[in-house]
């Protein structure tokens, strides 16, 4: 009788191991049935990205569309035509150079101004000249392209020849006028027109004589 006991308990005990190899873990419905075979998994790997260099790159460089500048000296030579009225009556063509010196300190607007001028004419058959040497100041105007307008007023001396029978020679005169200089494309060589007014005092009288000239001069 035990053993009949004995014999079915083992019976019984196979038949539950059987049944729970064949049942799967979980409840069909209830809960989450565990795969027999997972899901293969896939990774992206991120494309490569290149490497900084070493160093930032510098920015392109910006163009350089010009460098002008300022200087300090200016001579200038040119042509030079005077009408002298020498005395009531007399009046005297004169046709020459001129030569001057422009020195504008720190590049400035005033300056001083040194000009000497050479001229040659004719009266009843008698060559004439006449030189004057000067000196005074200088204010100019800068504008834009390169023009210059400027004014000066000078002193010093006129020398008349030849001899005359209205008296001395040489005398005391003054240059008061105006002029331009262009420059237009701020190279050190322009070009320079003026007009002025000549002042002489021959003769124990005086002489309003006008003077316009034309030249170049050049920066240094």
């Amino acid at each position: 009788m035990k053993r009949g006991v004995f014999v079915f308990l083992g019976v019984l005990l196979l038949a539950c191991g059987a049944r729970a190899q064949v049942q799967p873990n979980g409840n069909l419905f209830l809960g989450s049935p565990s795969p027999v075979f997972a899901a293969p998994s896939f990774a992206f790997a991120p494309a490569p990205q290149p490497m900084p260099d070493s160093e930032p790159a510098s920015p392109a460089p910006q163009g350089v569309y010009g460098v002008f500048y300022d200087y300090n000296f200016q001579a200038g030579v040119g042509l030079t035509y005077m009408r002298f009225y020498e005395a009531p009556g007399y009046r005297d063509n004169l046709f020459g150079f001129n030569g001057s010196v422009v020195y504008y300190p720190h590049a400035g607007r005033l300056g001083v101004d040194g000009e000497f001028a050479l001229t040659f004419g004719s009266q009843s058959s008698v060559s004439t000249n006449m030189a004057l040497a000067m000196i005074g100041p200088r204010f100019r105007f800068v504008q834009d392209r390169g023009i210059e307008f400027w004014v000066h007023g000078l002193g010093g001396l006129a020398h008349f020849s030849p001899q005359t029978v209205f008296g001395n020679t040489s005398a005391f005169a003054i240059e008061l006028g105006a002029g331009v200089d262009l420059n237009p494309r701020r190279k050190r060589f322009g070009y320079r027109v003026e007009a002025d007014m000549v002042p002489t005092f021959f003769f124990g009288t005086y002489q309003i004589n006008p003077k316009v000239s034309a030249g170049i001069f050049y920066k240094f």
